[in-house]
Order: structure tokens, then sequence, then C-alpha cells
């Protein structure tokens, strides 16, 4: 992936073309569809912010520095899989054509982050060539029988997983036959010296990749596959509530498939890929992009099942609309790389998140299903 750190649950600055490999090659290992880029803290922009004075007076130690801030990127990169997990983990009813069963951790080894973080990660983490546990999704099966941070991997039902270069990409193509046909796998992991064996069960969850936009601009992106939001988007949603109803939203538009159908969903991957950068091309995502701004019925249909998604996940959904009605004051239409520019129809967004939340807080109240 393209984080300093981990993957679809933490991922750093990591592989050689800075790209989003980490999930390409163990996604059937990670227990989220997720993978994150590497946003830059401020002192470190490349997209035209200004540094504080007190950022570039004194300058630290290049590894120094390289430490702090792969220390930001995963605090960033937790904070998004942390709310993204309960999302994917409790909608499968919603997105069974896209439910997958997840192993419920995500690992990664010395060659998973780039040239420029490696000493750091190394230092930081203690990776070696082993494929190492860099986190355990709360609640999946990997949790509940102990899979902690640190673990290496040692193997699969009796079949020892690969080490070096390309380890994750040999390790997927192990997993990918078990985790498809089994509700239970047998692995290896080396803890405290000793290897310990462990019957995993494998953990149903919508199989969407949640990914973190190294841009300042207010805004998300749903490809089919994933989600991408930005690190302004991040700063904008003070609350780990706020960020669950970004997601739960952009995630309603992969689970109605409106990429597809409005025959962008190109357009808005090759966004995505670049923002997933540790320093992606920002003259490549000046004002739309090239994406189209959709359509209202389609953003009122992802806006009215956003809401169930949030709700099933434990979120609050009551007060969604005052959220949303905040987010276009701040970032109105005449702002082209902003949210409101290509979800314009503001009004009747609202109308139909107000309706979606009145009906859960119905159901809710009776002990229905929460289903649309």
């Amino acid at each position: 992936m393209t984080i300093p750190f981990k993957k679809s649950f933490y991922r750093l600055p990591a592989t050689r073309d800075s790209r989003c490999t980490a999930w390409l090659s163990i996604a059937i290992a990670a227990l989220l569809s997720a993978c994150a880029s590497t946003p830059l803290p401020p002192s470190q922009r490349s997209d035209g912010v200004a540094t504080s004075p007190e950022n570039i007076a004194v300058a630290p130690p290049r590894s120094s520095a390289d430490e702090n801030t792969l220390r930001q990127l995963v605090a960033l990169q937790d904070r998004l899989d942390r709310v993204a997990a309960p999302l994917l983990v409790n909608n499968t009813p919603l997105c069974k054509g896209n439910a997958r069963n997840l192993l419920g951790f995500t690992a990664k080894n010395r060659y998973s982050y780039s040239t420029e973080f490696s000493s750091a990660a190394q230092k930081l983490f203690n990776l070696d060539e082993r494929l190492q546990v860099t986190g355990v999704l709360a609640g999946s099966g990997a949790a509940r029988v102990g899979i902690a941070r640190g673990d290496g991997l040692v193997a699969v039902e009796d079949k020892p997983l690969p080490q070096g270069e390309n380890a994750e990409r040999q390790a997927a193509a192990v997993l990918a036959p078990l985790v498809g046909k089994r509700t239970n796998v047998k692995l290896t992991l080396l803890r405290n010296g000793a290897n310990q064996t462990l019957d995993v069960p494998l953990t149903p969850a919508c199989a969407f990749r949640v990914e973190l936009g190294n841009t300042d601009a207010i805004n998300t992106y749903g490809d089919g596959r994933r989600v991408l939001v930005t690190r302004g988007m991040m700063q904008f949603a003070q609350s780990d509530q706020e960020l669950g109803l970004v997601i739960a939203r952009e995630l309603a538009h992969d689970i109605l498939s409106h990429p597809t159908q409005r025959r962008d969903s190109a357009t808005i991957g090759s966004v995505i890929d670049n923002l997933i950068r540790i320093r992606p091309e920002l003259g490549m995502v000046t004002g739309l992009a090239g994406i189209k701004p959709y359509a209202q019925e389609l953003d009122a249909a992802a806006d009215f099942l956003g809401v169930y998604v949030a709700a099933r996940a434990g979120y609050n959904t009551a007060d969604a609309s005052t959220f949303w009605r905040r987010l276009a004051e701040r970032t109105p239409a005449s702002v082209p790389n902003g949210f409101t520019a290509l979800h314009p129809a503001t009004s009747y967004r609202l109308a139909a998140v107000d309706r979606a939340a009145s009906a859960v807080r119905t159901k809710q109240a009776s002990n229905k299903p929460l289903l649309p």
C-alpha cells in the first residue's frame, strides 16, 4: 500500500511504487478492504500549504523527521480504520455481492515500505523478512482468538508462509483458496520466540477498501471497489461519529454500483490511485478532475442507504443532516475540488437523509431489522 505502515487496518508509505500494493498482495489476509495513503504533516506537504516558521527554523535530523512523519501517518490511518471497521463488518446484508471472508488482521514486513521510510519503519516497528501482524480488527475472529500486533506469520494450514521482498503477494496466493472456502483456518504464529498455533474464525465483511487521500481538499471518492477519504475531510470530520457518516455514505455509492452506472469508475479510480501516493500529482486533481457531478437521484439514494449503513455500525444517525449541512456550507459548489461540487443537490440530499433517519429511529424503537 502506499502508506508508511499499516494496511487494511494499518498502512504507511509502503511499496516501492507508492501504490496500494500491500492490499493487492495480501488483501485476502487483511481485516478490512482498506488501504490508505501517506498524508504528510504540514511541514512536508507538497500541495502548496505554507509551513510554519517553527517547523522550518530548526530541521531535525532526517531519521528523526521520518520517524515523526511515520507516527503521524499511523495516527491518521488508525483513526480511519477504526471508524471504517464496524461499517464493513456489520453491513454484509447490505453489500451481499461484495461480502467476503477476511482473516481479520493486516500484516507487513520490512519490504512493505518505500525506501524513504524503510529505516524509520524498521526502527519503530522492528520489522524483518517475516510478515508481522500490524493491526487486528476489533470484534473479528482474529481478535477473539488473541492475535496481536507483533505476531509473526509462520504458516497457514501447516504450509509455510513466504518471507522476503515479495512475501505479501506470495502470501495472498497461498491464502486466497483458503479464505474463500472455509469458516476457519489454522494459523501458526511466532510470538516471544516460540511458535503458537491458533484456529482463526474468518470474519465476513464488505470487501471494499477504505483509503486515505493525501490532499487537504475536503472530499471523498468511491470507484465501486474503494472508498477514499481525503486528509482534509478527516480534519473536517472532527469526531469519529462524523467520520463514520462520511465513510458510510461513500460505501453506499459503491454498494449501489453508482460509479459503474455512471461509467466514470475508471476516472474516479485514477484519482484514487493518484491520491494514495505519498506525494500525489495535485495538478491532476484540480477542479472536478474529470468526474461528473452526481445527479440528485443517485446522490439521494446513497444518502438514504448511507444512513442505514452508519446506523447498523452503531453510529448515531438522528441528526445526520446537521453534519451534511455544515459540510455544504464549508465546501460550497464554487470550490471546484470540494465535496459539494461533486454532490450539488444539497436540499434534495438532506431530505433523503432526514427520511432515512426517521425510518431508522422507528425501526430501532420497535426492534425491527435495520434494512431499507
